[in-house]
C-alpha cells in the first residue's frame, strides 16, 4: 500500500504547532494588600498573575479566567478561610496545585486540608521569597507533569476508540453506504472536528457513495468545488488550510464563508496507487495539528483504505 505523505520533512508547515508556550496561570489570594501587591510582584515575570483580595472574590475569578496552574493563598481571611476556599476550587479545577500561606498555627485546618488532596504545601508568614519561590517552580512543575499526564490518556484513549471503531465497522458493514457514515463520525469524533465528509473517488471524480459527520446535525458538501479537495486527489497529498481567512485562495469562496469553516484538512485515501475516496476534516476556528495526531491520521487512513477496497471488492 502507498503511504499517505506524512513524513515530517513533508507536512505542510501549517499544521505543526509552533507556537511559543504561554505564561501559566498563577492566583494570589491574600486580604492585605501589601502582601497581595507583593506575591505580585514576586511572580510577575513567570507567570501570568491574577490576584483576589478574599476567597470569595477568588472564585469569581476562577469563574471569569478559567483554570490557574497555580493558587497561593492566605489562610486567615474574613468570611472564609483559605483552606475552605481551596476545597471549593477542587471539584472544579483538580489538577491545579494550591499552596496556603499562613501565620498562625491552624493545624487542624491545614492537615485536614493536605490530607483531602486539597494543599500542596503550606509556608509561614513572614515567608521567604526564595523558598517560595522555589515552592511555587515545583508546583507549577507538578501541575505540567498532571496535564501531560491527563493529555497523554485522552489521547490514548481517543487513538483507541478510532481505531477500535474503524476495526468494527469493517467487520459488521456490507456495503458502502453503511460504512461511510460511521467512519466519518469516527474520524469527526477523533479530531474534535465541526464536520467531516468521506467521499469515494471514481479516477479523479468524487462519486455519490459519501459519509457525512456535523457537531450540530447539518452538513453541507460542496467538496466538488473546492481546490483543495481537487488538488488532494490529483496530488494524492494531503492538502490543509490552517486559517481559510487569511489564504487568499480560499478567503473569497462563498462555501467557506457560508459555512463557517475556518481550517480544512483534505486527506487522500489511497489503496495501491488507487485513490479511493478523499476525506474531509473540518473546523470551525483555525487549528494545528500535533506529530502523534498526524500519525493517527496516517494509520487511520491506511486502515480506512483496506477497509473501503475490501467492502468494494466485496
Amino acid at each position: 500500500m502507498d503511504n499517505l505523505i506524512l513524513e515530517t520533512d513533508k507536512i505542510p508547515k501549517q499544521l505543526m504547532t509552533s507556537e511559543k508556550p504561554k505564561k501559566l496561570k498563577l492566583l494570589v489570594v491574600d486580604d492585605e494588600p501589601d502582601n497581595l501587591d507583593l506575591l505580585y510582584r514576586t511572580f510577575r515575570r513567570d507567570f501570568n498573575v491574577l490576584k483576589a483580595d478574599s476567597g470569595v472574590n477568588a472564585l469569581q475569578v476562577l469563574a471569569q479566567e478559567g483554570e490557574v496552574a497555580v493558587i497561593i493563598s492566605d489562610q486567615r481571611m474574613p468570611e472564609m478561610k483559605g483552606t475552605e476556599f481551596l476545597s471549593k476550587t477542587v471539584p472544579q479545577f483538580p489538577d491545579t496545585v494550591r499552596i496556603i500561606l499562613t501565620g498562625f498555627t491552624d493545624i487542624e485546618d491545614l492537615v485536614e486540608a493536605i490530607n483531602a488532596g486539597q494543599v500542596y504545601k503550606y509556608i509561614t508568614k513572614p515567608w521567604d521569597p526564595t523558598e517560595l519561590k522555589a515552592v511555587v517552580q515545583r508546583a507549577a512543575e507538578t501541575y505540567d507533569l498532571l496535564k501531560q499526564r491527563t493529555e497523554e490518556l485522552r489521547r490514548a484513549n481517543a487513538q483507541m476508540s478510532l481505531l477500535t471503531s474503524l476495526v468494527n465497522v469493517v467487520q459488521i458493514s456490507s456495503s458502502l453506504e453503511d460504512t461511510l457514515v460511521p467512519l466519518a463520525s469516527a474520524f469527526g469524533d477523533s479530531f474534535a472536528a465541526d464536520a467531516c465528509i468521506l467521499q469515494m473517488v471514481d479516477g479523479k471524480t468524487l462519486t455519490s457513495p459519501q459519509g457525512t459527520y456535523s457537531s450540530n446535525g447539518t452538513i453541507n458538501n460542496w467538496l466538488a468545488s473546492d481546490p483543495l479537495v481537487n488538488q488532494a486527489i490529483a496530488t494524492k497529498q494531503i492538502q490543509v488550510a490552517a486559517n481559510v481567512p487569511s489564504d487568499e485562495k480560499l478567503a473569497g469562496l462563498p462555501h467557506y464563508s457560508e459555512s463557517g469553516i475556518k481550517a480544512h484538512l483534505a486527506i487522500p485515501i489511497i489503496y495501491r496507487s488507487q485513490t479511493l475516496a478523499v476525506l474531509s476534516l473540518q473546523w470551525k476556528q483555525p487549528f494545528t495539528l500535533r506529530e502523534d495526531e498526524l500519525k493517527l491520521i496516517h494509520s487511520s487512513v491506511q486502515l480506512t483504505a483496506i477497509a473501503l477496497m475490501a467492502i468494494h471488492c466485496s
